[in-house]
């Protein structure tokens, strides 16, 4: 019995000694820095981009002071569950599968899920940037690839098809740019730079699988914070609110990166 209460006072011990080893005034939100123009670092090595706006702004908004916590797109999840991180703020698809682990705000943005294709394998099966995805889907012996964990895998895998799982976007990207892989479907900005890296040797097909919409993700049960992170948002759309400071800020970069479209490409559903 002595040593279960001995136990139990170290635990509980570690527990408070981690709690207040933490600021709990500061709001740690995590992202993965690796996805311009949304979650990335300046030349200095700062957090900066879109999400990174957005989280300034709700740190703002929630009168607390934000630390932006550089965080591997697969361990966000779980850095959420431990509470490592407050509030993922992330480009986060909103899944079921996802949805049954961290609660979700409501959505902020869509991203339109289009594919990066090997040239190659477009020329040899009549696709062009216009094709349609159940033009696509319709080609046998499709080698897709896709980013563990990501939509990217599950989308293609929702409609029975066979995909190898890469540990990271640069990996499935080059997968494709040298012919070992033949699609990549991915948000605009991830295929539209890996077209731009890669131009003779891959192309991209705009018909969108879906509009994934995304949201912030909060700790299970977390309802206080979900419920501001949902006043928050529900604030974006308000004249001189938080969409048309995106969109003067970023609507330029936006354009010259996809040479189609501004921000309301992910602001529209």
């Amino acid at each position: 019995m002595k040593k279960i209460l001995l136990i139990l006072t170290i635990t509980i011990g570690a527990i408070i000694l981690s709690s207040c080893g933490r600021d709990q005034r500061v709001l740690r939100v995590g992202m993965d820095l690796k996805y311009p123009p949304f979650e990335t670092v300046d030349t200095s090595n700062n957090p900066e981009g879109i999400s990174v706006d957005i989280a300034y702004a709700l740190g703002e908004f929630l009168g607390r002071e934000v630390e932006i916590v550089n965080t591997d797109f697969g361990a966000i999840i779980p850095s959420i569950q431990s509470g490592e991180i407050d509030v993922a703020i992330a480009s986060m698809s909103i899944t079921e599968e996802r949805k049954q682990i961290v609660d979700f705000s409501e959505p902020y943005f869509y991203f339109k899920i289009i594919t990066l294709v090997n040239q190659n394998f477009a020329t040899a099966n009549g696709i062009n940037e216009d094709t349609t995805v159940q033009e696509l889907l319709a080609v046998e012996n499709t080698r897709y690839i896709g980013i563990a964990a990501q939509v990217s895998a599950s989308i293609p895998q929702s409609y029975g098809k066979e995909v190898t799982e890469a540990t990271d976007l640069g990996t499935a990207v080059e997968s494709v740019a040298q012919g070992t892989a033949d699609v990549l479907l991915m948000s605009a900005n991830p295929v539209v730079d890996g077209f731009k890296a890669n131009p003779n040797t891959t192309m991209v097909m705009w018909d969108p699988f879906v509009a994934s919409p995304i949201g912030m993700a909060v700790r299970k049960g977390n309802t206080e914070l979900l419920e501001q992170v949902n006043a928050f948002i529900a604030t974006f759309s308000e004249p001189d609110g938080l969409y048309d400071v995106l969109a003067a800020k970023w609507d330029n970069i936006l354009l010259d990166r996809l040479g189609r479209y501004g921000l309301d490409f992910y602001i529209n559903e």
